[in-house]
């Protein structure tokens, strides 16, 4: 009897041991530095936000901050940050220069490419003193996952877009989890530009491209509720028609519309509200792309080009309508370029323009 008391007192000793090694051996895992460990990419370090702006939230057709005043965010697309940085200007002073132009809100393209080439660690890097910045100079930011193509097919328009859905939700929930709490970081777009290029890059209905958007919501809401997520229309992100006959099933949404000049002729106001500015009526609508440029400038393509009454004409109609925008693109090379150099910061026909209803409306 004793001799079996001995053994079962030996072999719980040997049990705890064991239990001890184990304990020890997951904290090991979890602990430990390495590719096997998420913590090899740090936390954002939230002490860079020196301090919070409103919290932005859509209420019906508006965008409303806590106290339920109506914002209109009017700014510009930046280029890539991973361009910026090998441009050598990736600096505050840019976004010192964007906020005297007036603009209360930037968008941040994402390309798979970039975020491939650089890595996640280092990508991240360029986010976090992008959200830094702009935070502290009292600017909201737009995230872009900047693609363009057929994300269902996984088919793209050129090498720079090309992603998967796998690649696309995990960049979503990297994000989205990191800015969690910080209130500038208010817009997260989904897609760039959805596309099947008349068949070139296979087929997708609305329902599949609606089921992908809101799977990428859900994913991007479980870490950050309250988080307004953009969705785009198909034609390279213009047509809003088939998404006011079956809308995104989710809350805190609004649509996306980049009305470049070729899209439609005149009637240019009748056009744009027949084919995405009456969504307007009932939600939020963000042209985050707009732009144009002569046939003679640098880089002109036709989607672009135009005399220069387009300018005038886009932002009224926005502004009859309450319709935010950003113009692309703050750089000197990417066309249609908003500036001509780093050196001066020159606005170009249609930087001018921008800069100068900034100015007037973002008092």
């Amino acid at each position: 009897m004793t001799t079996a008391k001995t053994l079962r007192r030996l072999l719980g000793a040997v049990l705890v041991l064991l239990l001890s090694s184990a304990a020890l051996a997951d904290n090991a895992w979890e602990t430990t530095s390495g590719w096997w460990n998420a913590s090899d990419i740090p936390a954002f370090d939230k002490s860079k936000i020196t301090r919070q702006l409103p919290l932005i939230k859509v209420d019906g057709n508006r965008f409303v901050d806590e106290q339920g005043k109506t914002l209109v965010f009017r700014g510009v697309n930046i280029s890539d940050p991973d361009k910026i940085d090998k441009d050598k200007r990736f600096s505050k002073k840019h976004f010192e220069v964007i906020r005297s132009w007036g603009a209360n809100v930037v968008r941040v393209p994402v390309h798979p490419r970039a975020w491939k080439e650089r890595g996640v660690k280092g990508y991240l890097e360029l986010l976090d003193q992008v959200i830094a910045w702009n935070n502290e100079l009292g600017i909201y930011t737009i995230l872009d996952w900047h693609s363009i193509g057929n994300l269902k097919s996984e088919m793209f328009q050129n090498n720079s877009y090309h992603t998967t859905k796998g690649e696309t939700f995990d960049f979503w929930r990297r994000v989205s989890e990191r800015y969690n709490g910080i209130n500038s970081v208010a817009f997260y777009e989904i897609f760039n530009e959805p596309t099947v290029f008349n068949g070139r890059l296979g087929i997708a209905t609305w329902a599949e491209w609606k089921a992908i958007n809101e799977e990428a919501i859900t994913i991007i809401q479980a870490h950050n509720p309250k988080a307004i997520a953009l969705v785009a229309g198909f034609n390279w992100a213009y047509d809003l028609k088939e998404a006011a006959a079956n809308p995104i099933d989710r809350q805190n949404i609004a649509y996306v519309s980049h009305p470049y000049p070729q899209k439609v002729g005149a009637p240019y106001q009748a056009n744009w509200e027949r084919d995405f500015g009456f969504m307007a009526d009932k939600y939020p609508v963000f042209a985050t792309e707009i732009g144009y440029q002569r046939a003679t400038d640098k880089g002109a393509h036709i989607p672009v080009i135009d005399d220069g009454s387009y300018g005038p004409r886009i932002t009224d109609y926005f502004n009859s309508k309450g319709i935010s925008w950003v113009a692309w693109v703050f750089d000197p090379d990417w066309s249609p370029q908003l500036f001509t150099d780093y050196q001066t910061y020159t606005p170009t026909m249609q930087g001018e323009h921008f800069r100068k209803v900034m100015l007037k409306d973002n008092k």
